[in-house]
């Protein structure tokens, strides 16, 4: 059965890690609480529904229809990269100490 969600939207939501989409990128929601197929059908198509407009991404709380902020590449300050690199200095010679003693 052929999906009539747009492309983009389709792609967001095979990105989500749900336990509901399959490696074909098959959603499988399944309804058993009540006993008319009609009224599990609509549960079902529900459940759908809330899946597509409440996706959640992994790593932030975004919708899956939405489209992700673009990103602001940003530098390191000046003292952080002098701390970071002091830190590797300091390390190196802890390592360096760790080495054989020569009798010179």
């Amino acid at each position: 059965m052929a999906s009539s969600l747009p492309d983009r939207y389709k792609k967001r939501l095979l990105k989500l890690s749900d336990q509901r989409i399959t490696k074909d990128g098959v959603i499988v929601i399944k309804a058993q609480e009540h006993r008319s197929q009609e009224q599990n059908r609509e549960e079902a198509l529900q459940r759908l529904q809330d899946l597509i407009k409440n996706a959640i991404c992994a790593s932030q709380q975004r919708f899956a229809i939405a489209l992700p902020k673009p990103r602001k590449p940003s530098k390191p300050t000046r003292s952080s990269q002098r701390k970071r690199l002091d830190s590797k200095t300091k390390r190196s010679q802890l390592k360096t100490m760790r080495g054989k003693v020569t009798d010179e």
